[in-house]
């Protein structure tokens, strides 16, 4: 029995990382939350969600990206700096910055002075997750 238990822990900690959260659910709350600011646009310029807004980066492909990375946008000097300690774009790290970008990088920098270009927060834990798994089911085929 103590084999069998070793076995299910080593296979659950082997298992890919899942989103927490519903990513139908994240694509109706892109669509009311995030649209107004960001696109999901492919490099062939197929767009998969959003219209044209250019006010935030594109989020095409940032899972598992580096803040601060997106080609062509002008981020704030402190997620370009919290993007080059090797961070990247997790869930925890998306939800923790959607919820409160300036807070979050502050915290996260160690920096009190830090600050965020993105003044909208996701109100709701949930919300954001379902956004992040949105994120995820259109990342890139490796």
């Amino acid at each position: 029995m103590k084999h069998l238990s070793v076995g299910i822990a080593l296979a659950i900690l082997a298992a890919p990382a899942v989103a927490e959260g519903d990513a139908a659910a994240g694509e109706t709350q892109f669509g009311r939350q995030c649209v107004a600011c960001h696109v999901i646009q492919t490099p062939d310029g197929d767009t998969l969600a959003g219209r044209n807004a250019r006010t935030g980066p594109n989020l095409f492909g940032i899972v598992g990206e580096a803040p601060g990375a997106v080609e062509g946008f002008d981020f704030s000097d402190a997620v370009i700096a919290w993007g080059e300690t090797g961070v990247v774009w997790d869930e925890e790290h998306f939800v923790g910055y959607v919820m409160n970008p300036t807070a979050y990088i502050r915290e996260q920098t160690g920096d009190s002075r830090a600050r965020a270009k993105m003044a909208y927060q996701v109100r709701d834990e949930q919300q954001a997750r379902d956004i992040w798994a949105y994120l995820v089911s259109l990342q890139p085929a490796e």
